[in-house]
């Protein structure tokens, strides 16, 4: 089933006929990039992508920093007025002099009527929900559904001879994120804290034994081991020392506000992408977090990917769509963010067991190109700078090498609103389109007050809002 993300343009923006504009799922293998300025329709389009892949069959685990993609839940099935009151802006209706229930009655008809310009209606909204769950993750908040993101480190069901690359990134992973929530810029070479606490792991897990942070917090304090490399632990790390890092620790831990990182369901992928015989969409909603948090929970997630792909078959066929919006800070040419790792591990390495990564930016410059340069379809909005676009043709042309950068140049320049290059490495020219019209009603990003009515629950309608957001 290929993806249908909306009809080719022609030069002045207008939709060519009704034609439509199809992608193959299975290119994504090789990962996608959107980027666009804000108002470009970028968000929208990444919501689509989703859309697609539900409707597909792929579950989708989706890291959204901002809030904007929990909109993927406000897929209405009836199209009433009543689904969409408890999400318009009642205080911009209001100015215009419409009440909340008028607005709503427009918004209805508005999603009606864009859905039907693209042959969607109604059945197509009720057709996806039937067949797919959807669930909103707050780690690190009992705000909708909390994640165990730091409760209980299991080890990972692969060969220490086969795979001890694996299972060391994802300890690396853990040790640099919960060092960063105490302020700790950890070295994974030279830092004698993050070395100590990923011995503790690695050793524990070499003998198939589950950790808790509280259990590393007493090893790091009495370690079970007698040496770190060559040099007894006492003078590698001295005790005094240890126990001030463990004081630290536990500081988090005894935190009554760190509870909700041990709340909720374990962070298990497989899980995460399959309820009931279901695909999921799992939205990790991440915009209450500080960025350390931010780290820690996407460095988390994507090295549980890492190490669940590597426990399946390989595949040509996309079987999961990795979606990440707004990576300013994740992949930054020049740093080295704890994300920035397992990030560049999936855009090399999950194409041989069909996971797809989908990156999305209205921030260019902030990517790393050389590491972009797996990215087979990119997806090009209107652009702020000259500068962003420059940076786009140069990663195109790292990416492909056969483009016509002038053509390019000009086709980016004059995209009208809402209009995206499609330049895909498997097909031989670009293709500049407008996207369809999203099933899900795309208010804008939610607060975490609007977050909580999806606790437990999977559609919106769940419960109503006691006072707007």
């Amino acid at each position: 089933m290929s993806f249908y993300l909306g009809g080719p343009i022609d030069d002045a923006g207008e939709r060519i006929d009704a034609s439509t504009f199809q992608y193959d799922p299975s290119d994504l293998t090789t990962h996608g990039v959107i980027v666009g300025m804000t108002g470009s329709g970028k968000t929208g389009l990444g919501i689509i992508y989703l859309e697609e892949a539900l409707r597909a069959g792929i579950p989708t685990l989706v890291i959204d920093p901002k809030g904007d993609m929990t909109n993927l839940l406000l897929t209405f099935p009836n199209l009433s007025p009543a689904d969409f009151e408890p999400w318009i802006d009642a205080a911009a209706a209001e100015k215009e002099g419409r009440t909340p229930l008028e607005e709503a009655t427009a918004e209805a008809a508005k999603w009606e009527k864009g859905l039907g310009w693209w042959d969607l209606n109604a059945e197509a909204i009720a057709e996806l929900r039937d067949s797919v769950g959807m669930t909103i993750y707050t780690p690190g908040s009992n705000a909708a559904n909390p994640l165990n993101i730091v409760g209980n480190l299991e080890p990972p069901e692969l060969s220490w001879d086969t795979d001890s690359e694996t299972m060391r990134d994802e300890i690396e992973g853990f040790t640099s994120g919960l060092l960063g929530l105490v302020g700790i810029d950890a070295d994974p070479i030279s830092s004698r804290e993050h070395i100590l606490i990923a011995n503790l792991v690695e050793r524990a897990w070499r003998e198939g034994s589950n950790l808790d942070i509280g259990t590393i917090i007493t090893q790091i304090a009495n370690p079970p081991m007698r040496k770190l490399g060559v040099f007894e632990v006492d003078q590698f790390f001295p005790e005094k020392d240890r126990m001030k890092l463990a004081m630290q620790l536990n500081g988090l831990l005894a935190s009554p506000s760190f509870a909700a990182w041990m709340a909720g369901d374990d962070l298990d992928i497989e899980s995460l992408l399959w309820k009931d015989g279901k695909p999921q969409a799992a939205v990790m909603y991440l915009a209450h977090l500080s960025d350390t948090e931010r780290q820690f929970v996407t460095t988390m997630i994507f090295a549980r990917l890492i190490t669940w792909m590597r426990s399946q078959p390989g595949s040509s066929d996309l079987r999961v769509l990795a979606y990440m919006d707004e990576v300013f800070g994740f992949v930054p040419p020049t740093a080295q963010p704890p994300a920035k790792k397992p990030i560049l591990t999936l855009l090399k390495q999950a194409r041989a067991f069909g996971v797809g990564m989908l990156l999305s930016t209205q921030n260019p410059i902030d990517l790393d190109y050389k590491a972009m340069s797996n990215a087979g379809t990119w997806c090009i909005g209107r652009l702020q700078t000259e500068r962003d676009k420059a940076r786009i043709i140069e990663a195109l042309t790292t990416s492909s090498g056969a483009i016509d950068t002038a053509e390019m140049d000009t086709t980016i320049s004059n995209l009208p609103k809402r209009g995206f290059v499609i330049h895909n490495t498997r097909e031989k020219v670009p293709t500049t389109i407008t996207p369809r019209w999203a099933m899900s009603y795309l208010r804008g990003p939610m607060t975490r007050e609007r977050v909580s009515r999806f606790k437990d629950t999977s559609t919106a309608r769940a419960a109503q809002p006691s006072s707007p957001a």
